[in-house]
């Protein structure tokens, strides 16, 4: 569970507007920023993004929320990830306890497995000329091997004299070890050895390659608490500050085109662990970079890879966002082709040699079709819908349509009647414009109060009148504000989510959207609690009177003399 202070901090530190208009281009609209809604159809804005409240709020179908509602809605992700992605990007470290309550913490003994081994593999690679001799002969030297933690792995079980106790169950959990029938056995045998590591740069698992010939040529860690091989990425953690500084990354096939880049200078080079490409590597790779490059042979098996890419890149595909593909010549690979011709050979290939996604979508779905024959076009139609539905970018699935049809010789608008229809926020029908209800004493109050928290102890929920339809209502967010503590509005929003103050919450925010940024919240608050005490104690007082002196009780009349002296 990711604790609230963190939220508290996480969302006081971010901005935004900056997160918003990365994705949705805004425009300053007096003292706030204003786009058509990206989650329905509209032609007049009705987004508004408040840089001082740090709330967006659409007028049009209800949309609304913090930087971490927008995250999830638009780039559909889950909570815990819009949280690492907005922690990633104002450079908070996530905290021990955020880990997800589906996937307990695993035990310390597999983490320290994993480190003692790599130790040894390490050791072992300086103790191997036949290990050294094959890295040299594959143009690497000793600081690339060390940076990347490259070690070697003898042949036999020598993790046996590893570890004191070779039958511990941490080894066979962390995937170092196989139970075989015959008894246990290391995994890894005669093997140049790649530790793979999470974002924090802890080791999750290793790769291994063989020397010579040999099957697998690549093995990697089974599935274990710690390495899952559809969300690692090999080379992230040491590719992470290189990304940020070439404004890309670039997707590779194997460990050793990661590492013979780096040897190179192209030092933003990752790899996916033996796998395709899935959605949880592209949304990783596409939270570190606006511009991802995938790097594939030329040849028939590396055209099915990169389309498998492709495929599951769409639901991460973000307007603003650039996806591209490099085809090398048949028989070479990212490796050869640098060693052959050098580092500015291999940019000028990135840079001018690449294909956008939409035009690889494109090439692909056209290719091998009779485009002249009505069943080609409807063939090509056929395809291109369910992979124009998985795309999560609006406008990049507008313009990719816009293609095929121009392609078919069709009009846009036909595409609709053909069954292509254009790809929208999940408030797709147009929607009817939000009433804004009437402004009250208890309205004013009660959003003055969100921007003061702290002071809810300062009224009591008995002031409030009980005939006003929001005063029950108001009730429950002080009592409320008291249970959470004093928290910044926007974590407010959040922290209200899925209780049933949700609606007032959100309703209260978009209220503030008008307010100058200047008000002097406290002065407000107060005069607001006068008026609101006042009048309770108005109420109160003709309540008493209006009964029989006989029916009131000791304390009930030392009541009603305070208020008349009040009077």
């Amino acid at each position: 569970m990711i604790p609230r202070d963190f939220i508290d901090t996480l969302l006081a530190r971010v901005d935004i507007v900056d997160v918003i208009d990365r994705r949705v281009p805004l425009k300053k609209a007096g003292q706030n920023y204003q786009a058509c809604c990206p989650f329905h159809s509209e032609k007049t804005p009705s987004f508004t993004v408040s840089p001082t409240k740090q709330f967006y709020h659409c007028f049009g179908c209800g949309a609304h929320g913090t930087a971490l509602s927008f995250l999830m809605e638009y780039e559909h992700m889950g909570f815990p990830d819009a949280v690492a992605a907005l922690a990633q990007d104002t450079g908070l470290p996530m905290p021990e306890a955020a880990h997800e309550p589906d996937r307990p913490k695993p035990p310390p003994a597999l983490w320290d497995a994993l480190e003692q081994a790599a130790r040894f593999y390490k050791q072992q690679l300086k103790q191997t000329p036949r290990a050294i001799d094959y890295l040299k002969r594959r143009g690497l030297t000793g600081a690339i091997a060390a940076r990347y933690g490259i070690g070697y792995a003898p042949d036999g079980s020598p993790l046996k004299q590893v570890f004191a106790d070779y039958t511990v169950d941490a080894l066979a959990a962390s995937g170092l070890v196989i139970d075989g029938d015959h008894g246990r056995y290391d995994r890894f045998r005669d093997r140049i050895m790649f530790p793979i590591k999470n974002v924090k740069g802890q080791i999750v698992g290793f790769g291994g390659r063989v020397l010579d010939q040999g099957e697998p040529k690549y093995l990697n860690s089974p599935e274990t608490p710690l390495f899952h091989k559809g969300s690692e990425i090999y080379g992230l953690f040491e590719a992470r500050t290189a990304i940020r500084a070439a404004g890309r990354a670039i997707v590779v096939e194997g460990y050793m085109d990661v590492v013979a880049l780096a040897q190179h200078g192209v030092e933003f080079a990752v790899a996916t662990l033996g796998t395709a490409t899935t959605p949880i590597h592209a949304r990783t790779l596409l939270r570190h970079t606006d511009r991802l490059i995938y790097a594939f042979d030329g040849d028939n098996a590396g055209r099915k890879a990169a389309w498998r890419a492709l495929e599951n890149t769409l639901e991460a595909l973000q307007d603003g966002k650039e996806v591209r593909f490099l085809f090398l010549p048949e028989g070479e690979d990212p490796d050869s082709t640098i060693r052959s011709h050098g580092h500015d050979a291999f940019m000028r290939l990135l840079d001018d040699e690449t294909l956008p996604l939409s035009a690889f979508l494109v090439r692909e779905l056209a290719h091998g079709r009779k485009l002249d024959s009505q069943e080609g076009r409807a063939a090509l139609i056929k395809d291109a819908r369910p992979l124009l539905e998985k795309i999560a970018a609006p406008v990049l699935a507008s313009l990719i349509r816009r293609d095929i049809a121009e392609l078919l010789h069709l009009q846009t608008d036909e595409l609709v009647h053909l069954g292509i229809r254009p790809v929208v926020g999940r408030r797709a029908t147009a929607p009817h414009p939000q009433r804004r209800p009437a402004p009250s004493l208890l309205r004013n109050f009660a959003y003055i109060l969100l921007m003061n928290p702290q002071r809810a102890n300062e009224v009591e929920p008995q002031w409030l009148d009980t005939e006003d339809a929001l005063g029950s209502r108001v009730s429950e967010l002080i009592v409320w504000l008291r249970e959470v503590g004093s928290l910044h509005p926007q974590t407010l929003t959040q922290t209200a989510q899925g209780s049933p103050l949700e609606s007032l919450v959100n309703e209260l925010m978009a209220d503030f959207l008008d307010k100058d940024e200047n008000w002097d919240w406290n002065t407000e608050f107060d005069d607001a609690v006068i008026k609101i005490r006042g009048n309770w104690r108005r109420r109160r007082e003709e309540s008493l009177r209006r009964r029989p002196l006989n029916s009131l009780s000791a304390t009930e009349r030392s009541e009603l003399i305070q208020l008349l002296a009040r009077s």
